[in-house]
């Protein structure tokens, strides 16, 4: 790393020719007027700027690049320097001081705008202090109207009306010869000018010309991984870089492929036939919202890609580590990629389909979407021996033991790891158990805490009490299913309602609890208003349906009708616990904890 002060000029020079651009990890320009502006009058008066951070490229670029917004070349040009930091103040100071054209900016609402930059001459010389007055910006006809656009009221629309107004044009300020040119036409018009552009050339034009810029320069043997952790150190005031979009880059980058092929290869565009192919297999996981990865994302799948190619290269070296931290992404070559990212699409669909069998249906009712990583790689190592009977078992016990145990709360990228190569052993069931399974406890009254969707245990409670067999109180006699709870609109509602427990004086504390709520229909839930003893009666006339059957359906939901048909929320809510709790341990194989109970 080495420290720097290049010239303004210098430096828009070699954004002009080309010699800097973006790694194509950057996003797009994006300042406004008044932010133009106001970066303008801080040149100006030779205030501090900020530091940018620029990595040298060396022979060849790892990352693919673009020019910063508004320089056009004759051919494509190799980089030499990648602008890492500081695109927002370089491409504003380019196009408004260097380009000869408009700035295509934007008004504070965000209404698209073409403006030209000038100094008022005499008030920049003479009020320094309201620096920011005396500069205007003019539309692309260089007329600025007053009186909603009836009037011209500052017209600059050639070098004599620029003169005689006394408005220098900054995107000349850098080309001598011009600027000497304007120079001669403002001191004819007014031979009194001649000591007033004396010194707006010392105080102004010779400031901006003589501007440093502080830079901090990245050798050209930088890793991918520092330069991901410096931009997110250093470029405070945008979007945090991820790994998809350093990668994204890189593999753009990646000249091999592109000589083999013609073309350059497009991540995003990979992802994106990805995406669409599991919004078929399963919406949990291809779902994308306003054009926002929502249910699994690119970074999710890039883990799963390391961490099935860090277990292959094993066969070689038996040391490697399985490990699928960001470094590691960062030094997935494209080539295993390109290699592995069917597989593990397939893996991921074989996933959406487990999700299915576990009645998770919705991205909101997902407990973890971390927790799909290990297991979607542990598909693709295994391919269909995931599916023997023996093992389907012992994967369905490891994800409920990671629900339920909450085990993928923290830190997870360790835990992935452990959980392939664990995973993978237990192929023999005589294996010891993988460290998520064993390690796993559910904690009897941490029912009474298990309120609202932000738990992942609360989710899976729910999600199994659909899976053992719930019906709905209105619609069927079979049990709900994926497709019913999404026609039905089924979602957790409160058996003992919250509003009558308070009328009532009963424990409303627990009214949240997940021991007071069960998976029923939108239809369903309009009718459980007031007493259960009330609203089950409203449910069997409303349905046309018997007491029999209504019981036998609350039945399913664990829970046993006499209690609820007395309205005793106390005993309800015990009976409803040992209940739940039984279905814990049949799940995670293993009995919950109880505190008052020696372990």
């Amino acid at each position: 790393m080495a420290l720097d002060s290049p010239k303004l000029q210098d430096v828009l020079e070699q954004i002009g020719s080309g010699f800097m651009q973006l790694p194509d990890f950057q996003r797009e320009w994006k300042w406004d007027d008044q932010r133009i502006r106001e970066l303008i009058a801080t040149v100006t008066l030779d205030y501090p700027l900020g530091v940018v951070m620029t990595l040298e490229t060396g022979a060849a670029s790892r990352f693919r690049a673009r020019p910063l917004t508004g320089v056009s070349t004759e051919s494509p040009v190799d980089p030499g320097m990648l602008l890492l930091d500081g695109q927002q103040r370089l491409t504003s100071l380019f196009q408004a001081l260097y380009m000869d054209q408009p700035v295509r900016t934007v008004d504070g609402r965000g209404n698209d705008l073409l403006r030209w930059y000038y100094l008022d001459i005499a008030k920049s010389v003479y009020s320094p202090s309201d620096r920011d007055e005396a500069i205007v910006s003019v539309p692309a006809d260089r007329v600025l109207r007053r009186d909603n656009g009836r009037r011209a009221g500052l017209d600059l629309s050639d070098i004599e009306s620029e003169c005689r107004t006394g408005h220098f044009p900054l995107n000349i300020i850098f080309d001598v010869r011009r600027v000497h040119v304007w120079q001669r036409e403002f001191v004819r018009v007014d031979d009194d000018n001649w000591e007033l552009w004396s010194r707006f050339e010392q105080d102004i034009v010779q400031r901006v010309r003589s501007f440093l810029i502080p830079m901090i320069k990245l050798g050209a043997g930088t890793t991918p991984d520092a330069v991901c952790s410096v931009f997110e150190r250093v470029n405070t005031g945008g979007v945090p870089l991820n790994v998809f979009e350093l990668l994204t880059a890189t593999y753009a980058g990646d000249r091999g492929y592109e000589q083999r092929n013609g073309d350059y290869y497009r991540l995003p565009d990979v992802w994106q036939d990805v995406k669409k192919g599991l919004a078929t297999s399963h919406p949990v996981l291809g779902r994308i919202e306003n054009g926002v990865d929502d249910g699994l994302s690119s970074s999710d799948f890039l883990q799963a890609v390391t961490l099935v190619r860090n277990w292959e290269r094993r066969v070689d070296r038996p040391t490697a580590a399985i490990s699928c931290k960001r470094r590691d992404l960062l030094e997935l070559p494209l080539a295993d990629f390109h290699r592995l990212a069917p597989r593990l699409s397939e893996a991921f669909e074989w996933v959406g389909e487990f999700l299915t069998d576990q009645c998770i249906v919705r991205v909101n009712d997902l407990p973890y979407r971390t927790q799909l990583i290990p297991l979607a790689a542990v598909r693709a190592i295994l391919g269909d021996r995931v599916d023997d009977p023996g093992m389907r078992e012992r994967i369905t016990r490891w994800y409920w033991c990671g629900v339920l145990g909450e085990m993928y709360s923290g830190a997870t990228e360790s835990r992935f790891a452990r959980d392939v190569e664990q995973l993978i052993a237990w192929t023999d069931p005589d294996a010891a158990e993988p460290d998520t399974v064993a390690e796993s406890v559910f904690v009897a009254d941490r029912l009474n805490s298990l309120t609202t969707r932000n738990s992942a245990a609360y989710k899976g409670i729910y999600a199994l009490l659909v899976k053992q067999g719930a019906v709905d109180w209105f619609y069927s006699d079979d049990p709900l299913d994926p497709g019913a709870m999404l026609q039905h609109a089924v979602d957790i509602r409160q058996i003992f309602p919250k509003a009558w427990l308070q009328r009532q004086g009963g424990a409303t504390t627990r009214a949240n609890s997940i021991v007071n709520k069960s998976p029923l229909s939108y239809r369903a839930g309009r009718a459980m208003i007031g007493s259960p003893a009330t609203y089950l009666d409203a449910l069997a006339t409303d349905s046309d349906a018997t007491d029999e059957w209504l019981d036998a359906a609350v039945t399913t939901h664990l829970i046993d009708p006499a209690i609820l048909r007395n309205a005793d929320f106390d005993t309800f809510y015990a009976d409803r616990s040992r209940r739940l709790l039984d279905l814990v341990d049949r799940t995670m194989g293993k009995p919950a904890i109880h505190r008052d109970s020696p372990r």
